[in-house]
C-alpha cells in the first residue's frame, strides 16, 4: 500500500472492529484527517429502530466537529466489501458541510483503495452559500 494515506487507511481498517452493527452485520470504520493533521476514526452505529441508525462517516465528522475542528483534509471508509462503498447521500451531503473539495478514500475488503473528491460524489451540493444567494 503505496500512498500518502496509508496511516489514515489503517486507522480506518481498525474503526471497522469497533462498529456496533447487529443487524446488518455491515461493519464500516472511518477515519478523518483535519487541517491540522489530526485524525479522527469512528464506526458505524445500528439501532433497533433503523432510521436511528449512523454511518461511520457522519459519526467520525461528529467527533471532530465536537472537539472544535472545522476543515478537514480528507477521509477513508472501509468496509468488508470486495467492491468499493460509496458514502450514502446523507454523508456526502453532512460532509458537504464543512469541505466540497474532500479526498475520499474508498477502502475495500482487500486494503486496495480508490481515491475521489467529494465534489465528484455530490456535484452541485447545498450549503451555506446557497442560502444567502451566493455564487
Amino acid at each position: 500500500m503505496h500512498s500518502k494515506y496509508s496511516r489514515l487507511i489503517k486507522l480506518s481498517i481498525s474503526a471497522k472492529s469497533k462498529s456496533y452493527s447487529p443487524y446488518s452485520k455491515f461493519k464500516v470504520g472511518a477515519a478523518l484527517l483535519t487541517a491540522g493533521n489530526k485524525v479522527y476514526t469512528g464506526a458505524n452505529i445500528e439501532n433497533a429502530s433503523f432510521s436511528l441508525c449512523v454511518c461511520a462517516e457522519r459519526v467520525v465528522f461528529s467527533k471532530a466537529i465536537s472537539e472544535g475542528e472545522k476543515k478537514f483534509k480528507a477521509i477513508a471508509i472501509s468496509t468488508g466489501n470486495s467492491k468499493p462503498v460509496f458514502p450514502c447521500g446523507a454523508c456526502r451531503q453532512f460532509m458537504y458541510e464543512f469541505c466540497d473539495d474532500l479526498d475520499i478514500i474508498i477502502v475495500n475488503s482487500e486494503k486496495k483503495f480508490v481515491i475521489t473528491k467529494l465534489s465528484e460524489l455530490l456535484p452541485k451540493g447545498f450549503n451555506r452559500k446557497n442560502l444567502h444567494g451566493k455564487k
